[in-house]
């Protein structure tokens, strides 16, 4: 489903993000609406910043792609 775009400019505004994280963002299937709900209120101080947690969800993603890439090289005669 897409989103309209003053949905995505509100959390980029709420979440302070830049048009990378956004990116980011729209790649791994996220919405701005879960964007937004993942911002930590100063009680929950062991939840990363909406920016880091895109950033580190993206990553591990990544390493889990090139990792199914290489294992299907190798299984290839």
């Amino acid at each position: 489903m897409a989103y309209k775009p003053e949905l995505w400019a509100e959390a980029k505004k709420k979440c302070r993000l830049n048009e990378e994280d956004i990116r980011m963002a729209k790649e791994m299937g996220l919405n701005p609406k879960s964007l937004i709900k993942n911002i930590p209120n100063p009680k929950e101080q062991w939840k990363l910043p909406v920016k880091e947690w895109i950033h580190e969800m993206y990553e591990k993603r990544q390493r889990k792609q090139k990792k199914k890439a290489a294992a299907g090289k190798q299984g290839k005669p």
